[in-house]
């Protein structure tokens, strides 16, 4: 068994083709190898809908058991049950899913126990080392007692420990319509929303990792054209977007219109503020202007950071803040263990459309300011070159400034714009917003124009 694991490895992500690099062989080495560096004696596993997701979740159970740990298998789980299995039980998780990725993709997402995150450094790179020694030996013998392998469901429990986070027993009655994209939205909606005032439409529930319908990816606007559809032919209040392990979530309005996900970042930020009397709240740095004054203004500091939810979930716990957003459409949580999870914002979203009589795309015009380009990716064949090039044409320019936190951000008086470097593809990606669409026009295009020369 060959496999190239520096590539196999990105962030919390072991992800590879199926069956060609990621197998079960291999799954079971990472199992022995997460065992030993994490030191645990018992984890949690679950896994998506995708046909070698079962497979791969029972051959790393093995390799963890053979180590010493018990393991308890959740099995069929969004990537936010697993973190909710995580903390609720205080164990270590692997989740099985390769996220909005297609259908021939697989991979892991790791935590420590209460969903820590499993990084780079923080023990990730040990990960993969020991990993990488056993490919051609095998894990060696241990001297541990073998661990048990039981299962158990959590659906009930997540479902009803996300509910006590919102409450909802006061909304007027809503139609949502929900897009699964075939993913496992599909299985954890029906029990979340039970009971609720709702009028459920559902869009491609059914459990499906070849995604028959569309990619799972919710990102891509290609992806939404459906559930817009819908929402205007069912006269719905709102429409609902997961990825295919359900942790993202993104919105579409009663005109079938796409909600920013920074204004669905700032509207529950302020929720959570009113929530908690005030607080921290942390936002990537490509999330709109709104974001950071929609924070002041309802008493809480707003802390900027890196793309990426290893930067997000560090400064969440460094800080304590009570919510982080990102653009990407990941929320995350202090009362969920600092975790991402698209189905607490969804239930936010709900809450605070049903708790008043105007449509949602009042309701979030409050929080959408400013026009946004969206992110843009250019093929580029030096990264760097092309990064220098942009700095120079804006450095030292009048009311600009410059900083580097994460790839290059620009900011003038009435705009900004951030490129940023892909680390898998040579590619650069551009995100840019203004105080008008025709000033942010000029901005993307120009910048554009540095990129592509």
């Amino acid at each position: 068994m060959t496999a190239d694991l520096s590539q196999l490895v990105k962030a919390y992500d072991v992800r590879g083709v199926v069956p060609d690099q990621w197998d079960e062989p291999l799954a079971e080495l990472f199992g022995a190898a997460f065992v030993q560096v994490t030191g645990a004696d018992a984890i949690v596993t679950g896994h998506d809908m995708r046909p070698s997701s079962p497979g791969l979740s029972r051959a790393f159970a093995r390799g963890a058991a053979a180590r010493g740990a018990d393991v308890t298998e959740i099995g069929l789980c969004s990537t936010d049950q697993l973190y909710y299995a995580s903390g609720a039980l205080t164990l270590p998780g692997a989740m099985f899913t390769a996220s909005h990725n297609p259908a021939r993709y697989n991979g892991i997402k790791m935590c420590r126990a209460g969903a820590a995150p499993v990084g780079q450094d923080t023990g990730l790179a040990e990960i993969r080392r020991l990993a990488e020694t056993w490919l051609d030996s095998g894990a060696p013998a241990s001297d541990a007692t073998p661990g048990t392998i039981t299962s158990r469901d959590t659906l009930e429990d997540y479902a009803a420990y996300l509910r006590s986070l919102v409450d909802l027993t006061s909304i007027r009655p809503l139609k949502v319509v929900v897009d699964a994209g075939n993913g496992m939205g599909g299985h954890t909606v029906p029990t979340v929303f039970a009971g609720l005032p709702l009028d459920l439409v559902p869009m491609y529930f059914e459990l499906d990792g070849t995604f028959p319908n569309h990619e799972a990816n919710p990102l891509d606007p290609a992806n939404l054209v459906d559930l817009q559809k819908r929402v205007r032919e069912e006269g719905a209040d709102l429409g609902i977007a997961f990825d295919g392990d359900a942790d993202r979530c993104f919105v579409v309005d009663e005109r079938g219109e796409p909600v920013s996900p920074s204004a669905i970042t700032a509207l529950v930020a302020a929720r959570e503020l009113a929530k908690h009397g005030g607080g921290t709240v942390i936002h990537n740095l490509i999330t709109s202007w709104s974001v950071p004054e929609v924070v002041r203004e309802h008493g809480g500091t707003p802390v900027r950071t890196r793309v990426g939810h290893s930067f997000i979930k560090a400064e969440m716990a460094a800080s304590g803040a009570i919510f982080g957003g990102e653009h990407s459409a990941h929320y995350y949580f202090r009362d969920f263990w600092n975790a991402d999870t698209g189905m607490l914002a969804a239930l936010h979203v709900l809450a605070a459309l049903g708790g008043q009589d105007g449509p949602l795309s009042g309701l979030v015009a409050e929080y959408d300011r400013y026009a946004g380009s969206g992110e843009i990716n250019s093929t580029v064949a030096d990264q760097a070159a092309r990064l220098a090039a942009v700095r120079a044409a804006y450095e030292g320019r009048e009311g600009v400034t410059i900083d580097e936190l994460d790839g290059l951000t620009v900011t003038t008086e009435d705009g900004w714009f951030n490129v940023r470097p892909s680390n898998t593809e040579p590619l650069l990606r551009l995100n840019a917003e203004a105080r008008d669409e025709a000033t942010m026009t000029k901005l993307r295009d120009e910048v554009l124009a540095i990129i592509r020369g």
